[in-house]
């Protein structure tokens, strides 16, 4: 079965990225110059993917702005004979069909992906956490694709994490079948001590499921933190039909973090055409005062 859709849950508070959060969602906070949620779309458009559904909250219509048209931008564009940057404001609503639906409650990521049910139907989907960047030569939805493809069950983006940070995450009890590949069996979402890990290995913020998560999570007891925790339901999933784990390629950024956001915007910095050779002349400059 073709994967055609992804969900992209992207109505959390943000508080981690407070004060500024409180005025600017953090997904629309910038990784050069585009807001970071338009990496995780045009994640999804390259992993040949184009129905893909933003789950927001109140206070965050940027979003929706962000993936509209701009009359007033491209007229004025067009008008200073800047018709290429006019076409590129055009394309970012052009590029797929996004769709957008409120989470009126802030209950967990379950609850988060439960109201995507309608939108996905009988269809298994991709799921891209709205925290993580993840920059890779081949697109990390791709790669999680491409087991799902040989295997047929859900599959989960793993890496391993510093034992001293699992309880901030998920451990996942996983069995190798190939080179970075593994057939998962349990799961325990931000165990309380290392003796309650089934090992190191994390899910990172993107998963492929079957369209049975939905019947899992409307049956989900809040878990941890007292929110419905996706980890919980896909532990189900795990402990009946089984799931795969694929150790990705790439490298992940923590958007919910201050640090995770610097370092993201230092990394694309330095690569951005525009201003990456005298941002690196900057950094080696200012390197010298640390």
């Amino acid at each position: 079965m073709k994967i055609t859709k992804a969900v992209i849950p992207a109505a959390g508070l943000g508080t981690r990225m407070l004060p500024i959060s409180k005025a600017v969602p953090k997904e629309m906070l910038p990784i050069v110059d585009r807001p970071a949620i338009s990496y995780l779309v045009d994640e999804a458009i390259a992993s040949g993917i184009h129905d893909i559904l933003i789950i927001t909250a109140a206070g965050k219509e940027s979003i929706e702005d962000y993936f509209d048209y701009s009359p007033r931008y491209e007229a004025a564009l067009t008008a200073k004979g800047r018709t290429g940057d006019a076409i590129m404001l055009r394309q970012v609503a052009d590029r797929a069909n996004i769709h957008f639906i409120r989470q009126r409650e802030a209950t967990g990521l379950g609850h988060a992906v439960l109201t995507a049910k309608a939108f996905v139907g009988d269809d298994d989907f991709a799921v891209l956490y709205g925290d993580d960047i993840i920059f890779s030569e081949k697109p990390v939805t791709a790669q999680l694709l491409e087991v799902y493809e040989r295997f047929g069950l859900g599959v989960a983006g793993v890496k391993e994490v510093p034992w001293e940070q699992v309880f901030r995450y998920c451990s996942l009890k996983a069995d190798p079948v190939d080179t970075g590949i593994y057939r998962v069996s349990d799961m325990i979402e931000k165990p309380a001590s290392r003796e309650q890990a089934f090992s190191n290995l994390s899910i990172l913020g993107r998963v492929i499921l079957p369209a049975s998560i939905f019947e899992i999570l409307e049956h989900t007891a809040p878990g941890a933190g007292g929110e419905i925790q996706l980890t919980d339901a896909m532990r189900s999933l795990a402990r009946t039909v089984g799931m795969s784990a694929v150790d990705f390629e790439g490298t992940r950024y923590d958007m919910g973090s201050k640090l995770g956001f610097l370092i993201a915007n230092v990394r694309q910095g330095v690569k951005s055409p525009e201003v990456g050779e005298a941002f690196r002349a900057f950094l080696k400059e200012f390197s010298g005062e640390l």
